[in-house]
């Protein structure tokens, strides 16, 4: 028996064309039900009736409560941006806002009129009977809705699927053996997946479908967009992953890869923070999907079943008001010159990481410890102070971080400790955000050393910190006609997402501890000048990148990529977390059987164009001899008098005679067009009557030659007037960057030729000028009417590229416009300037079946048809 979410999985109603839409109330203030069957109760001149319990309440809709708040932005992450805590004489809840949270400070990013609210899970355990109370606290006071999962649902979502299994995969480390890594859990999986339908089901709660933007962070809910789209198959949703996203070798070992990435693909919008992140990303879509991706006016699209999947680049910034506001304060100030005078005469190294098995803490050490021992002058002067924020998971693996952590600073210590001289200092978190800014005002470098991580803020918060302010240069001592030019060196691993955009900074490789020893000596022995222009270049682009700028500038492109959603049709497909929605043009539909073999049965001057691969043959077979079906319904179809068949194919005219050798009504276009064959006895005629002039191959076919040679996989397939590359079995991301730099080399050394070089389908293709199936059907098409006999049926199907030029030229064609009946029919979903598709070759036949036994069933002596053999 299907579930009732099951059910919505099978509507396939369209509901483009509805207008007076219900207006749903962005967050239920009052007690009652709203469900999908209760639209009856909202009435059509703006009153909302809500059943309270005690009769029914009519309450009047203000427009100017729509117009306090046009806008909304449903902001969903792991974790709730507050704090929590109870009171100890009520012993009462009591929530504050978190300002170091990102999902907060976003906000910044957003203009007055818009409104935030927040999805996620509280930094407590909150006890059921107390859940009502504090929803409703913190919708009122917070704009926060939490999701209460249950402990086991928490521990297995979090420490367990997430934690354990995904953050180590994302950071490029595979459980390979039981004592390294936590291999993949469907128990773990499972409370992932339900987790997420918590999240997505509390969305549901308080979203204006046709009017809220729902914004998803990180990799801890990369499925909910599935259970969102699946409810509303035209929502705003984008994602942004703040991890890194690893190489489609290390992606592609997820036991659930296919539904992870088809959910990411349920988005309008998917931003990284870098390039290399997002380059992963696409190619597990080509890899895992065929999917190629588009690049448009700086624009990285991916087409998804008729939907645009935009690609955003953009690292994270931080709030710069929050840490000019700690700077400006006394605290802060008073926490400085406490520092300065604990290590006055000495030069600071500053490390701020979570303990945690990628941020290479240990390595940094040996570092120091190398450093001290290169440069014995630097013994007593220079210290590494080493703010240790806590874990964010717990387990045997983190026991042993800290304990390798720990080791490593303690021989370090024992080594090369002074009276009053410890050459590494440990500071346990949590610090504060006051704490660690005092900690970075006194600091001559700071170091990240990790050996993978997603963004890493930390050298953006010392950069700032480092700049000059009155209250800070003050308790640092430092003159006021100098304090205009401040300095600051940054040692960051090349392995972590901020490092692009670090161009002043000293990059490393934290696997090489003779070559971050040699960073930590240039950082301590730069010139200062050469410190002050390094410190100008990052706060320029620090301050101008900030929190708020990305925000903005993630919404803004959101905002774009959902702009075609109410201009195409759109229905839902596929079960569970394989659902996806099929977004489809209005004037692009599915051919219907019934309706093409209706009109065939009317008509009595018929021509039918097949391209041949892709169509009525599967690119994946290996043998492309066609089947005995295939021939069987040709025979038929090209048997009708009132028929003329043709298969217009890029294949040669060797391999077509071959195969169709029993078809003896049947018509053959060889080489897109350029040689014709009108049936089986026939002779074949050259497009247009030209000449072969070959001379062109003999440049052509030398460079074709090396490409072939340079990628395996790849082959030449030499025609009478054609040679095509083909790179089906290359590898696919590097078959398709030979192809783009193969079309460039023959278009450059062709470029006095009479060819045209195109690509097609995984080819790439050299035809004489004038040669194309665009010009096939041209011809047919006059040499038909010539005869006396206007068509008053076309059907043309194709797969491809060169089949565009077919559906081309059919639509544009005035002798066709009003009076006969077009079916121009692409094979697959997607963009063409056919009106028609169906969705494989499987479908082209059993249509075919449908015309096949519409001929079948007209007597032979009542055909009008006549014989046409002529000149093409």
């Amino acid at each position: 028996m299907l579930s009732r979410s099951s059910f919505n999985l099978l509507n396939l109603d369209d509901y483009s064309c509805v207008v007076d839409r219900a207006r749903i109330p962005r967050i239920m203030t009052v007690p009652g039900i709203l469900t999908e069957f209760e639209e009856d109760n909202i009435a059509g001149n703006g009153e909302r009736r809500t059943g309270t319990g005690t009769g029914t309440e009519t309450d009047q809709v203000s427009d100017v409560v729509s117009s306090v708040t046009p806008e909304r932005r449903i902001i969903v992450a792991n974790q709730l941006p507050v704090k929590a805590h109870r009171d100890g004489e009520t012993n009462k809840w009591v929530f504050e806002y978190d300002p170091d949270a990102l999902v907060l400070q976003l906000k910044s990013g957003f203009g007055p009129d818009v409104e935030c609210v927040y999805v996620g899970s509280l930094p407590a355990d909150i006890d059921p009977s107390e859940q009502e109370e504090v929803a409703q606290t913190l919708l009122d006071k917070f704009r926060c809705v939490p999701t209460f999962l249950s402990l086991e649902i928490q521990n297995k979502f979090y420490h367990g699927f997430c934690k354990h299994y995904l953050w180590p995969l994302f950071h490029y480390m595979l459980p390979v053996t039981l004592t390294h890594g936590v291999r993949f859990d469907r128990v773990a999986w499972q409370a992932y997946v339900s987790a997420n339908k918590v999240f997505a089901d509390k969305v549901m709660e308080v979203i204006n479908p046709d009017e809220d933007y729902v914004w998803i962070h990180d990799y801890h809910l990369m499925v909910m967009p599935t259970f969102l789209r699946k409810r509303f198959h035209r929502i705003r949703v984008g994602f942004f992953l703040h991890s890194p996203f690893p190489s489609s070798e290390i992606y592609r070992t997820l036991p659930v890869r296919d539904e992870i990435l088809r959910a990411l693909l349920n988005c309008d919008l998917i931003g990284f923070h870098t390039f290399d992140y997002a380059r992963h990303f696409l190619s597990c879509c080509s890899r895992m999907f065929g999917l190629d991706y588009k690049s448009k006016r700086g624009y990285i699209g991916l087409e998804y079943y008729g939907r645009t999947v935009s690609i955003k680049i953009l690292p994270v910034g931080i709030h710069m008001g929050q840490i000019e506001s700690v700077k400006s304060s006394i605290k802060t100030a008073k926490k400085v010159e406490e520092l300065k005078k604990n290590y006055q005469g000495k030069q600071v190294i500053l490390g701020v990481d979570d303990m945690d098995m990628f941020k290479g803490i240990s390595l940094k050490f040996l570092a120091m410890g190398q450093l001290l021992e290169d440069y014995p002058s630097l013994r007593g002067s220079v210290v590494l102070v080493q703010i240790v924020n806590p874990a964010r998971s717990r387990g045997h693996d983190i026991q042993e971080v800290e304990y390798e952590t720990r080791k490593v600073a303690q021989e370090v210590n024992q080594r090369f400790s002074q009276d009053g001289y410890e050459p590494i200092v440990f500071v346990n978190g949590p610090v504060s955000t006051q704490d660690k800014v005092a900690y970075y005002a006194i600091s001559e470098c700071v170091v990240v050393n990790a050996v993978r991580d997603g963004m890493n803020l930390v050298p953006y918060k010392y950069t700032v910190s480092r700049q000059s302010s009155p209250e800070l240069d003050k308790a640092l001592g430092i003159d006021e006609n100098e304090s205009k030019e401040r300095k600051s060196v940054i040692i960051v691993s090349e392995f972590i997402g901020c490092s692009p955009s670090l161009s002043g900074a000293i990059r490393v490789n934290p696997w090489n501890i003779d070559s971050v020893t040699e960073a930590m000596s240039l950082a301590l022995t730069m010139p200062d000048n050469e410190k002050k222009l390094r410190h100008e270049k990052h706060y320029k682009y620090v301050s101008s990148h900030n929190v708020g700028y990305w925000a903005k500038s993630f919404d803004q492109d959101l905002e774009r990529a959902c702009k075609e959603h109410f201009h195409k049709r759109c229905w839902g497909v596929g079960f569970g977390l394989g659902f996806r929605v099929v977004a489809l043009g209005f004037n692009f539909r599915k051919l219907s059987v019934e309706h093409i073999v209706s009109s065939y049965k009317k008509t009595n001057s018929r021509l039918i164009l097949l391209d041949y691969d892709g169509t009525v043959m599967p690119q994946a077979s290996v043998d492309k001899t066609p089947s005995k079906e295939v021939i069987s319904i040709l025979n038929v179809l090209s048997g009708d008098p009132k028929n003329v068949v043709f298969i217009v194919s890029g294949r040669g005219k060797d391999s077509l005679s071959k195969w169709f050798d029993s078809c003896k009504n049947l018509g053959l276009s060889a080489e897109h067009g350029w040689l014709t064959r009108w049936k089986g006895d026939s002779e074949w005629e050259c497009c247009g009557g030209l000449a072969v002039d070959a001379d062109w191959k003999k440049v052509a076919l030398p460079v074709m030659e090396h490409y072939t040679q340079a990628t395996d996989g790849s082959c030449i397939e030499q025609k009478e007037s054609a040679l095509v590359w083909h790179h089906q079995e290359a590898d696919p991301d590097f078959g398709t960057w030979q192809a783009k730099e193969l079309l460039d080399h023959l278009e450059s050394v062709l470029a006095n030729e009479p060819v045209v070089v195109k690509r097609g389908q995984q080819i790439v293709e050299v035809n004489p000028q004038g040669v194309s199936k665009g010009a096939v059907v041209e011809s047919l098409i006059t040499s038909m009417q010539s005869k006396g006999k206007p068509l008053d049926f076309v059907l043309c199907i194709g797969d491809d590229r060169s089949d565009e030029e077919m559906f081309e030229k059919i639509a544009n064609s005035v002798s066709l416009q009003g009076v006969a009946e077009v079916f121009a029919c692409t094979v697959g979903q997607k963009p063409s300037m056919a009106k028609y598709y169906l969705d494989d070759t499987v479908d082209v036949i059993k249509m075919l079946h449908g015309l096949e036994a519409a001929s079948s069933q007209v007597p032979k002596g009542l055909g009008l048809g006549v014989s046409f053999e002529t000149s093409v």
